[in-house]
């Protein structure tokens, strides 16, 4: 059976939610593989309207198992509240139905702290971070002083742990100016909270790698945009984790093997959220009619998105880096009722035409987006399911796009509903 990675080939907010709950329909499994509670998907079905932050998005359909591997960092206050507040929604949320990796690294409140301190204390050039402890907890991860959640099963062990974090997280407090670290209020708080995430915990790894064996078929999600991949993206305005495909595996224990089809989820136009590059970028009447037509508010912090004209040129880098197979074209209706549509099909820099945007940040900054312009379409395609339902101007941009990013179109999204999806390749297909 085929597994599917979907990945956002933006900077995120893509609408992975609405077309990973759409697939998962298709899945026996749904599995994050990276990212923390920063990113923010919205699903809407039936009318009801369902936030996640740390849960996979697959959490919403019974009978599912939904699974939170290693690469993810974790927050387990957070996850906490967020299982709770789905089960007031009637979402049924239980071991059985949901797993945490044992070896997923948790964000712990001092991380928050360190976060948004380092950001407030940035006077040269900010990131533009969500001040979740994200990128502090991944620094821990990396070097070697993180509590994972099976650490939380043994109270030695927890305290070893911790200690070793506060050697490095007081010395960087007192830089920064703050207090140090109330060790005892900390270990009192994940004494609590153990009893309460232990049950979701397992061997992710083994328990996928058998149900790949069995002929299940694995769905993983990503969250943000390859575009803010640590690696890949626009350093320094990125994550702290690999974003693009080939982190699916190593993000919860599997071989490269295990990928059959990488989805990535493309906005029909570009937009992004706090700083960083952005060459298509409209701050002009287009822009505001993008932002508002397409309701462009973070899930997570609710900031205001930046928008822009389809880069073309952006899409072949992600497609490439990530592998992608086909693309999810989504919120094609906010493009509804433009005379004239723009495309960036290539960058000016200081007069050479690039057809890539290069990683040296001062060339970034001088690239300037070369455009093609499409006629646009007046009738509306909100609620298509099928091509027949797309004005023919409509599906000349899509087809235009597959051309340009030498990638083909697997979904068309036409609404935030769950069934208002034209499929045209099935990723699941053997």
């Amino acid at each position: 059976m085929a597994n599917v990675v979907v990945v956002g080939a933006q900077w995120g907010d893509e609408g992975k939610g609405k077309i990973v709950d759409w697939l998962s329909e298709r899945a026996d499994v749904i599995a994050r593989f990276q990212g923390g509670h920063n990113a923010g998907h919205t699903l809407v079905i039936d009318g009801t309207v369902y936030k996640l932050h740390a849960l996979p998005s697959g959490v919403v359909r019974a009978g599912k198992l939904s699974v939170i591997g290693n690469g993810v960092v974790l927050d387990p206050w957070h996850l906490l509240k967020e299982i709770e507040t789905l089960r007031a929604q009637g979402v049924e949320i239980t071991p059985e139905t949901l797993m945490v990796a044992e070896n997923t690294p948790l964000i712990l409140p001092f991380h928050g702290e360190l976060d948004r301190a380092r950001e407030n204390h940035n006077s040269v050039a900010k990131i533009g971070t969500t001040g979740r402890g994200i990128g502090p907890c991944y620094e821990d991860k990396v070097g070697r002083r993180v509590i994972r959640v099976a650490d939380l099963a043994d109270d030695a062990t927890l305290e070893l742990r911790l200690d070793r974090a506060l050697v490095h997280h007081d010395a960087l407090r007192r830089g920064l100016g703050l207090d140090p670290i109330d060790r005892d209020g900390v270990l009192q708080q994940l004494r609590e909270i153990a009893p309460k995430l232990l049950p979701y915990a397992k061997p992710v790894w083994k328990v996928l790698n058998e149900k790949r064996k069995a002929g299940k078929r694995i769905l993983f999600e990503g969250a943000q945009g390859a575009l803010l991949d640590i690696d890949f993206g626009t350093y320094p305005y990125v994550t702290s984790s690999n974003v693009i495909a080939g982190q699916a595996a190593t993000g919860v224990g599997m071989g490269p093997g295990a990928i059959d089809f990488v989805l990535g989820i493309v906005k029909a136009y570009t937009t992004r959220v706090g700083e960083g590059p952005f060459p298509t970028e409209l701050l002009d009447a287009d822009g505001e009619r993008l932002g508002t037509r397409g309701h462009e508010f973070g899930t997570t912090t609710g900031r205001k998105r930046r928008c822009g004209w389809f880069d073309a040129c952006l899409l072949r880098q992600t497609c490439a880096t990530s592998g992608v197979n086909g693309i999810a074209l989504t919120k094609l209706d906010v493009l509804d009722g433009f005379d004239v549509l723009k495309i960036c099909v290539g960058y000016d820099l200081d007069g050479e035409r690039l057809d890539y945007l290069p990683t040296a940040a001062d060339q970034q900054a001088r690239c300037t987006p070369i455009y093609e312009e499409i006629e646009g379409w007046s009738q509306s395609t909100e609620g298509a399911r099928s091509w027949a339902d797309l004005p023919a101007q409509a599906i000349k941009y899509v087809r235009r796009i597959e051309e340009l990013i030498d990638c083909p179109v697997a979904l068309v999204s036409t609404s935030p509903e769950r069934e208002d999806t034209i499929l045209v390749t099935d990723p699941f297909a053997d």
